[in-house]
C-alpha cells in the first residue's frame, strides 16, 4: 500500500484544529484553544506548523483595546485535509 499520511496534519492537535476550522469560516484563538483543551503554547505551535505549510491563515483583529488572532483554513488546507481523510479511509477500508 502506498498511501501516505501528511506528516503536517498527522499530529492530533493539528488534525483536530483543521477539523474545527473546516466547520467555521474562522475561529478566535482563545475559543480554538478552549475547544481543543490545549495550552496557548501548544495551539501556537500547531498553528505555526499549519501556517508554514500554507494550511492555515492567522488574522489579527482589534477587539476593543486589544488585538485577537483569528484562525481560518486556507484552500490548500482544505485540499490537504480532504486528502488526509481519504488516505485514512483507504488505509482502514472504512
Amino acid at each position: 500500500m502506498s498511501t501516505e499520511l501528511d506528516p503536517v496534519i498527522h499530529s492530533p492537535v493539528r488534525l483536530r484544529l483543521l477539523g474545527l476550522l473546516n466547520a467555521v469560516d474562522s475561529l478566535e484563538f482563545g475559543l480554538a484553544r478552549d475547544e481543543l483543551g490545549v495550552s496557548d503554547s501548544t495551539l501556537s505551535q500547531a498553528a505555526a506548523a499549519l501556517e508554514q505549510a500554507g494550511y492555515l491563515r492567522p488574522t489579527k483583529r482589534r477587539v476593543g483595546r486589544s488585538t485577537k488572532t483569528w484562525l481560518s483554513l486556507t484552500d490548500d488546507g482544505l485540499v490537504a485535509l480532504r486528502a488526509y481523510v481519504a488516505a485514512i479511509h483507504e488505509i482502514t477500508g472504512l
